[in-house]
């Protein structure tokens, strides 16, 4: 089951997995998923969004 938390904070705080994927993330899409950070409040939904952000990357 993939837990909610109240912010990206929160689940990079308390997940280790989500930890290290947002830490393997580029800088630039690290800065764009914090502006959004309220909204991002599972693993799941830190993967969705920054493979939205990156599609078109070489």
């Amino acid at each position: 089951m993939n837990k909610k938390y109240t912010s990206l904070q929160a689940l990079l705080r308390d997940n280790v997995d989500a930890r290290r994927y947002f830490s393997n993330l580029p800088d630039y899409i690290q800065e764009q998923l914090t502006t959004r950070s309220g909204t991002i409040n599972s693993f799941a939904s830190l993967e969705d969004y920054a493979q939205n952000l990156t599609r078109g990357d070489p």
